[in-house]
C-alpha cells in the first residue's frame, strides 16, 4: 500500500489509488482499441465510472463503520477493487451485519437509479459481462455505458454476496452466526466456509483458464486464514490481564538522569522502553528510537526529561486483547499500566505479540480468567 497516491479526503477518510491501477486502465483501453481512439477513450471512461461505483461501495462500508464509532483510516483503490481500512474490527454481530451490507446496498441503489434508463431508452438488455470486456457488437454510446454500468453493478453485488469471508457475504454470514453463537465460533465457521469456497473457486478458475478468478480465490483463502488466526490470538489474549504481563521489575529513570545513562542500559540489557519517574509518579517514557534520535540531532548529554514522551494509560484488570486493540487503534506502540493510581509498568505491542505466542501453547486448554473486563479504552489522561 506504500505505492498509493492520495486523491481526496472525505469525512476524514483518505481516498487513495494504487499505482497498479494504471494496468486496469490500459487493459480497458485495449479491449476497445478495435474502435480506434474514440473506442479506447470510451473503454477508459467505463472503467473510471466502474471504479467510481466501487469507491461509493467502499464509502458505504466506511460511513456505516463511522456511524458505530469505528474509525476509518483510508480507502485504497486497487485493480481488483477497493479496500476500506478500519481502525478496528467490530465484535458485535449487528454492527458487522450493517457495515458488511452497506457496501452492496450502495450498488443496489445505483442499479435502481440506472435500470429505468435502460428500460425506457433501450431494449432492456443488460449484459452481466466481466467489467473490462467489450460486449459483442457494442459501440460507444451513452446508452451502452448505462447498460454496461447496470450489469457491472449487479455483478459487483452478486460477487460480493458470495458467503466467502472476507467478502461482504462472508461477513454477513459471520454476523448472522454471531447472533446465534459466540463471536469466536462464528468467526471460525465463517472463515472455514470462506476457505472452502475459495478452494472451489480457485479450482474452477484453473480448469476454465480464468487467472483473475484464481488470484481472487487465493486472496480470499489467505485473508480468511489471517482472520481466523487473529481471532485465535484474541481468544488467547482475552484470558490474560495486562497487569500480569507487564514488566514490574524493569529499569526506570529519574527525571534528572542523562541520556548517557539510558545508552548504558540499552547496551547491557534487552529493555527498549524506560519509564521516567518523579518518586512514584510517571512523567513519561523514553524509547530507544528517541535516544538514537537525540544522539543524531543534539550535542552534549541532555537530561531524559527533555526527550521523554507521554504515553496512554491502561488499567491492570483489562485484558491483553482489548489493550492491543486500543493501542492499535490509537497508533500507540507502548502504554503505561496502572493499578488504580499506582504505576506498575509498561507494555508494548511487541510484548503483547510475544505473550500471544507463549500463551498459545501454555494456556491452550485453560478456561478464561474470571474478572477480565470485556472491553477497554485508554484513559483520556496521559502520563
Amino acid at each position: 500500500m506504500n505505492w498509493s497516491l492520495r486523491l481526496a479526503t472525505v469525512r476524514g477518510i483518505t481516498l487513495k489509488v494504487h499505482i497498479t491501477f494504471a494496468f486496469i486502465v490500459f487493459l480497458a483501453a485495449a479491449n476497445w482499441a478495435a474502435l480506434g481512439p474514440a473506442g479506447m477513450a470510451f473503454g477508459v471512461g467505463l472503467v473510471l465510472l466502474l471504479f467510481a461505483c466501487v469507491t461509493l461501495h467502499e464509502f458505504g462500508h466506511a460511513l456505516a463503520a463511522q456511524y458505530f464509532g469505528i474509525p476509518v483510516k483510508e480507502i485504497v483503490l486497487l485493480p481488483i477493487g477497493g479496500i476500506a481500512f478500519l481502525g478496528r474490527a467490530t465484535r458485535r454481530p449487528f454492527e458487522e451485519l450493517v457495515i458488511a451490507a452497506a457496501g452492496p446496498a450502495v450498488n443496489v441503489v445505483i442499479v435502481a437509479l440506472l435500470a429505468p434508463v435502460v428500460w425506457l431508452a433501450g431494449d432492456g438488455r443488460v449484459d452481466l459481462m466481466p467489467a473490462l470486456l467489450r460486449p459483442d457488437g457494442a459501440t460507444p454510446s451513452l446508452l451502452e455505458a448505462v447498460q454496461w454500468l447496470v450489469g457491472a453493478n449487479i455483478g459487483l453485488v452478486l460477487f460480493n454476496m458470495i458467503p466467502a469471508f472476507p467478502l461482504d457475504g462472508g461477513r454477513i454470514l459471520r454476523g448472522l452466526l454471531g447472533l446465534l453463537t459466540d463471536w469466536s465460533r462464528a468467526t471460525r465457521w465463517a472463515t472455514a466456509t470462506g476457505q472452502l469456497l475459495a478452494m472451489g473457486m480457485g479450482g474452477w478458475g484453473l480448469l476454465s483458464g480464468q487467472l483473475m478468478l484464481v488470484l481472487l480465490s487465493a486472496l480470499i483463502f489467505f485473508s480468511a486464514s489471517s482472520t481466523a488466526a487473529e481471532e485465535r490470538g484474541y481468544t488467547v489474549l482475552s484470558s490474560y490481564r495486562v497487569g500480569d504481563a507487564c514488566n514490574r521489575h524493569a529499569l526506570v529513570l529519574s527525571e534528572h538522569e542523562r541520556v548517557s545513562t539510558v545508552i548504558g542500559y540499552i547496551l547491557t540489557s534487552y529493555q527498549p522502553d524506560f519509564a521516567v519517574l518523579r518518586g512514584a509518579d510517571l512523567l513519561g517514557v523514553v524509547r530507544r528510537a528517541q535516544v538514537v534520535q537525540s544522539l543524531a540531532l543534539q550535542s552534549g548529554d541532555p537530561v531524559v526529561s527533555s526527550i521523554m514522551r507521554p504515553v496512554p494509560r491502561v488499567e491492570a484488570p483489562h485484558s491483553l486483547a482489548d489493550v492491543r486493540q486500543a493501542m492499535t487503534e490509537s497508533g500507540a506502540p507502548v502504554a503505561a499500566v496502572f493499578d488504580r493510581t499506582l504505576f506498575i509498568g509498561l507494555v508494548s505491542l511487541e510484548d503483547i505479540a510475544e505473550a500471544e505466542m507463549v500463551l498459545a501453547y501454555t494456556r491452550r486448554d485453560e478456561p478464561p480468567v474470571p474478572g477480565v473486563r470485556p472491553t477497554s479504552r485508554f484513559s483520556a489522561a496521559e502520563a
